[in-house]
């Protein structure tokens, strides 16, 4: 473990509010974030044995002001490439291989009701086409589907377009990320042609919601629920809804800055904070029983 006999906090402190004042999405926060951390190091409260234990201070700093949870500074136990983003690369890709690419579970429930896990993540776009089109092709058949994003922590926006694609049947617009500054946006949309089979508008669909469920796995949630094209089910998620970046500040920590807000165009606004609220409340372990019930008794009805 790295402790601070091999370097200094002010050098970490100062990148990463070099790091805010650039890049974050808030400018005003970025300002409150910049005296608050400045002022936590000159007071000695990062005078402390280890990176992990600074990581964890700084990001419960980060975090204090306007409760971001992009807003890290992340400990790695293993060293940190120094090019931006490539220690979440690195790890990305190893869970990617382990997880049949994103989509550990396809099963065939009573009812001809499919269940789809996308865990761990929604893996890049350009990673995971092939795996997701895959399971959601052969999902295409069922009655009813429900996804499961219980223990989904986040990925890519592009890749969330590309499920609810497949759930869809006409382009229809799921967001719009709004960068720093206001003066540019970019809008998603489902995409007109997938490979594979489509599951299509218009069956049954169910979303599995959790607390573990964040970021990208939130706007999967929140975009489906907005149009009215699934039914949420299971435990309010973690609420997290700014795209970041990651930068290198030390070899073993990595600063995790949003770089853009979300507006559903439904809701005008997000799930930020107060996290993708569930149709059908209850407990996590609970949800794929009372979605499946769900599920058979309106292929009954």
């Amino acid at each position: 473990m790295t402790t601070l006999t091999t370097f200094q906090p002010a050098p970490v402190i100062d990148e990463t509010v070099r790091l805010l004042t650039e890049h974050y999405v808030f400018p005003e926060v970025a300002e409150q974030l910049t005296g608050l951390l400045h002022g936590r190091l000159a007071e000695g409260a990062y005078d402390v044995g280890d990176a992990e234990e600074l990581a964890r201070l700084v990001t419960e700093d980060l975090q204090s002001v306007n409760g971001d949870r992009h807003l890290r500074l992340k400990h790695h136990v293993d060293p940190v490439p120094p090019k931006r983003g490539a220690a979440t690369l690195d790890a990305m890709r190893r869970d990617f291989d382990t997880s049949l690419g994103g989509a550990p579970r396809v099963e065939l429930l009573d009812g001809a009701i499919a269940v789809v896990e996308l865990a761990p993540m929604l893996f890049p776009l350009e990673w995971a086409a092939e795996p997701l089109s895959a399971a959601l092709t052969l999902a295409s058949r069922a009655r009813a589907l429900i996804i499961d994003l219980r223990a989904n922590r986040g990925g890519d926006p592009d890749t969330v377009a590309f499920v609810s694609s497949y759930l869809l049947d006409e382009r229809t617009h799921l967001n719009t990320m709004h960068w720093r500054g206001g003066e540019r946006s970019e809008q998603s949309w489902s995409l007109p042609h997938v490979p594979g089979a489509r599951f299509g508008g218009s069956k049954p669909v169910y979303v599995l919601s959790g607390s573990s469920s964040f970021s990208a796995a939130e706007e999967l949630a929140y975009d489906l629920q907005q149009l009215g094209r699934a039914v949420v089910v299971g435990e309010p998620t973690r609420g997290g809804a700014h795209p970041c970046q990651g930068w290198t500040v030390h070899p073993h920590l990595e600063a995790t800055i949003p770089v853009g807000r979300a507006v559903n165009p439904v809701s005008g606004t997000n799930w930020e904070g107060g996290g993708v609220q569930p149709d059908v409340p209850c407990p996590a372990a609970d949800a794929l029983d009372r979605a499946h019930a769900l599920a058979l008794a309106r292929l009954a009805g």
